[in-house]
């Protein structure tokens, strides 16, 4: 499929600050930078965090990430180099490899791995965490293997590749759609020189992350392992435009303007939500704790 999505952007929202990210490390010593961190929750609501891993270093990564609990939110892991196998305490299991994605919905509580299935090599992707409204955060538990046949791509005007992971782009639907945050995530790859433009709802939060190369948001340089947050200017429009060959991700999203309590892994609404998220993973009753109240 091919789409004329090269027009001016004398709408697109502007960039209101560039980040760069915090290097750090997780699971087992895994090598990351957090580019979306905990200061930035409210801001682009209802993104809570973004980890971006690039790593050729085994070292780097060969711990991978060990069992451990998530309750409250989805989190969506986007692979572009490497494999990753996910086990879960709900029985599912699958092998993430290059190009494809995993939609965790952990709801009411999930112990889950992240465990390299490579020696040697690039590892290389994403972890979004998306949160989850009030009224949804002790959900059944759902995981999703989506592997790269299943997320829908098109061509647009002047070599653009776009991948649709959730949302829609120029008519093109994603692979994954939420009703109540309205995420868009689009891995957009251009040509040097070319030109995209994606329309955006007014009233979502907005980022980009560029992951290789550098590129134009808005008129402002973004290099290469840079997010520009998008101002809230009332546009509905981003244009993004390759310095050189490029590639950056689109996210956007609803806020759901409400209360945050996070404790590690563990998203809520309430300090008193999180201390009975510890009491039931403390008491072993994590897994089968049933729907309360919130």
């Amino acid at each position: 499929m091919k789409n004329d999505v090269s027009k001016s952007g004398t709408a697109s929202r502007a960039v209101e600050r560039l980040v760069r990210g915090v290097a750090t490390s997780d699971g087992a010593g895994v090598r990351l930078t957090r580019v979306l961190t905990q200061v930035l929750q409210r801001r682009l609501d209802p993104f809570l965090m973004l980890d971006a891993f690039r790593n050729e270093n085994p070292d780097d990564y060969i711990g991978g990430f060990p069992d451990h609990p998530h309750r409250g939110f989805e989190t969506v892991t986007y692979m572009i180099a490497g494999r990753m196998r996910h086990r879960d305490s709900a029985g599912n299991e699958g092998l993430l490899g290059p190009g494809g994605a995993q939609w965790m919905t952990a709801g009411s509580g999930l112990i889950h791995s992240e465990l390299p299935e490579q020696e040697a090599g690039l590892m290389e992707g994403f972890q979004l965490w998306l949160n989850l409204p009030a009224a949804s955060k002790m959900v059944a538990p759902s995981y999703r293997d989506i592997p790269p046949a299943a997320i829908p791509e098109f061509e647009a005007t002047g070599g653009v590749r776009v991948r649709v992971i959730a949302g829609e782009s120029h008519g093109v639907a994603g692979a994954v759609s939420r009703p109540e945050t309205e995420p868009l995530y689009l891995d957009v790859h251009l040509p040097a020189g070319a030109r995209f433009t994606q329309a955006l709802p007014a009233g979502h939060n907005a980022f980009t992350y560029t992951y290789r190369g550098s590129a134009r948001v808005s008129g402002t340089e973004v290099p290469d392992r840079h997010m520009a947050i998008l101002a809230n200017d009332g546009r509905e429009s981003v244009e993004v435009e390759a310095i050189g060959d490029a590639r950056v991700l689109i996210v956007a999203g609803r806020p759901l303007n409400e209360p945050i309590a996070q404790y590690g892994p563990f998203v809520m609404n309430t300090a008193d939500q999180i201390r009975q998220t510890l009491d039931d993973y403390r008491r072993g009753t994590f897994e089968a704790a049933v729907v309360k109240s919130l």
